[in-house]
Order: C-alpha cells, then structure tokens, then sequence
C-alpha cells in the first residue's frame, strides 16, 4: 500500500487547505493507498512567538478531524509542537515524523511550506530528501482569490474585523462557532427578543463584536433557522463580560441545554450602548428585519 501525505497546520481548512488536501486524497486513491495528514498542536506561531499570544485556533481538533473525514482523509496524524520539534534539521524530521510511521509514496505541501531548523525544509530540501528516501513532492500553488492569496492570517484578520461574508468566500463556507446555550440574565426576552446564550465547547476564535445575520441549527439538525446574533458585553446594561447570543426568527421553546450551531451570514452593525431599553428593543427590531433581507440575499455556494 502506498500512502499519500500532507503536511501542514491546516488551521482554517480554508479553500487553499482543501485542494493540498484533495490532491493527496486523488494521490492515494490513484496509488491504492492512505490519505494521511500530519498536523501540528498547538499552532507553530504560539510556541515560537518570543512573548505570549494567545492564538485561538480557527478549526478545533475535534472540527479539523469532523472535516478531514468527510474530505476523504484516512488519518489525522497530530504531533505535539514544541521547540524542540521546530529545531529540528529537516531530514531528521522527515525520518522521525513521516518515513517510519507513514511510509509515503507521495508527500503533498503548500508551495510556500517548510519545516525543521529555521525553516530550512522547504519544497526544495525535501524534493532531495524524498529522492534518497523514496517519495516524490508535490508542491500546491497558493490559492489567490478576491485580490489576495488565501491564507489562515488574511482570515484572522477578517474575522477580526467582523467581515465574516468576505471570510466565507475564503473557507468556501460560513464560519460557524458550536456550543451549548445556557441560561442568561433573560434581558433579550424582557425585550420581546429571547434570546439563546451559547457556551463554547472548546476554544475558537470569535469574531469581532457586532450584531449579525446568522443560520442556527438545533442539535446537528440539518434545518436551518434564521437567527440574528449579537457578540458584545450589553454595554446598554452595564455588561463586561463578552456573551454570544443568538434570536432565532419565528420559533418559539426552550433551548438550555441542548446544542446550538451558530454560522455566521454577514455583519449588519457594531455593538452600541442606547440610552434607553426601548431604544435598544428599536434597534433589534430593525436588526431582525435586517437579518430577514440579509439571509434572502446570501449566495447559495456557501450555505
């Protein structure tokens, strides 16, 4: 059997990740072999900054694997990221991390990828080293779309700015944050907008603060529900803890407990503090009918 191998940190599984993921799954398939991908845990970027930065991941291991899976990919290979592993001379990663556990046929990279002691296994160095050690290298170009190429950090940045519709185009879907709802301090249903509170089931990056256009789904059901969501502190009432919250248009019951997915549509407004309840309860009326429009024009390539 000869495995296909991709390498990376594939945080995002943007539409760059999936065609590197999409030809070492054609790789394989063509060799009658594995479609194996090495990964890394935690992000590279957080272990070699020289002061701490949290670097809250885009695609959670448990979503990472959910995806790969369903992309086609056999094994999740994911190797604890440490200084040590990034001192590494690249041959030596190669022996340690890919030849004696995976035996690849064919290894497929970024064209921009590298690996070990000071990034020295790049496209080149490991084109040689697969010569002497028995797999070819396929290098994928940098997917460019929108002006810019498709990259993890353009998405943060995104995402960081409330621009989830132009994010979506990068992933090739809406970026979605999963959890549990819990009870809240019920302020929404005093205002005639109930709303679902949502606890995170592991670290995500959540986007910048604001009111959107969002699709909720209920317990992995395939419906989806309309919702408009709100990530901010309720600076109206004082708030200083960050809550993610989401109204969910024309349905009615009790959510506590159970999951709620959350994929983000379009950003409608930033976060405000009114003057009043009843000119916060205004400002959610207009953001209701503003999701209602904002959801009817949504492309459909990303739903």
């Amino acid at each position: 059997m000869s495995d296909a191998v991709a390498v990376g940190v594939f945080d995002g599984l943007h539409l760059g990740h999936a065609e590197i993921l999409a030809r070492a799954v054609a790789a394989a398939r063509e060799r009658g072999g594995r479609c194996v991908v090495v990964s890394f845990d935690p992000h590279p970027d957080v272990v070699l900054a020289s002061s701490f930065q949290p670097l809250a991941p885009l695609t959670p291991l448990p979503e990472k694997r959910e995806r790969m899976r369903a992309m086609g990919v056999h094994v999740l290979d994911v190797i604890p990221f440490t200084r040590e592993l990034a001192a590494l001379e690249p041959e030596a990663f190669v022996e340690r991390h890919l030849v004696e556990p995976h035996h690849p046929a064919v290894l497929v990279v970024g064209e921009d990828f590298a690996l070990g002691k000071r990034r020295a296994g790049n496209v080149a160095r490991l084109r040689a080293i697969g010569a002497t050690r028995g797999f070819e290298v396929v290098a994928m170009p940098l997917r460019a779309l929108d002006g810019g190429p498709v990259t993890s950090t353009r998405i943060r940045s995104l995402l960081g700015e409330g621009r989830v519709a132009e994010a979506a185009r990068l992933f090739g879907r809406h970026y979605s944050l999963g959890g549990t709802v819990v009870t809240g301090e019920r302020i929404g249903r005093s205002l005639g907008f109930p709303t679902a509170n949502l606890r995170l089931h592991v670290e995500k990056l959540v986007p910048a603060h604001g009111i959107y256009a969002a699709w909720a789904r209920i317990g992995g059901a395939p419906e989806r529900l309309a919702a408009a969501l709100s990530i901010g502190v309720r600076p109206t009432f004082g708030g200083q803890t960050r809550t993610i919250e989401a109204h969910l248009l024309d349905w009615e019951g009790d959510l506590v407990g159970q999951e709620l997915e959350l994929e983000f549509v379009d950003w409608l407004r930033a976060e405000e503090k009114f003057e009043s309840p009843d000119a916060l309860r205004n400002a959610m009326a207009g953001d209701v009918a503003e999701t209602r429009r904002r959801l009817a024009a949504a492309p459909s390539w990303n739903v």
